[in-house]
């Protein structure tokens, strides 16, 4: 099996509103934010690739427009866990590059949350 992975960033604020008011994550902050979708295939295209790494650019083209430096809260509808970007940014880019596999979200160096089916 072979496997690729692109890294993206964005800024971005949120709240997580429904946890007790005493939790850090309930006040409004925000995160540097990195993306990385994985993608696999059994065999290679005709050029070598799984996939083109150019052909993600709409990835970043939608992070940029939708989530760089927005609120999330206002973006997405649900919690606006990095569980939860996760599985967003799965399904986005599965409806779109069938070989996706993984997607990771990390809000600070040292956590990450995956969602992978």
């Amino acid at each position: 099996m072979y496997r690729i992975s692109k890294e993206f960033h964005f800024s971005a604020s949120h709240r997580l509103s429904h946890l007790p008011a005493d939790h850090q994550c309930a006040r409004l902050h925000g995160h540097n934010y990195v993306v990385v979708v994985e993608l696999a295939a059994a065999d290679l295209d005709a050029n070598g690739f799984v996939r083109d790494y150019h052909e993600l650019k709409p990835l970043k083209d939608h992070i940029d427009e939708n989530f760089d430096h927005r609120h999330l809260d206002d973006v997405l509808e649900v919690h606006s866990t990095a569980e939860n970007l996760a599985r967003y940014f799965f399904d986005w880019c599965k409806a779109r590059w069938p070989e996706t596999v993984a997607v990771r979200v990390s809000e600070t160096p040292k956590t990450w949350a995956e969602y992978r089916p």
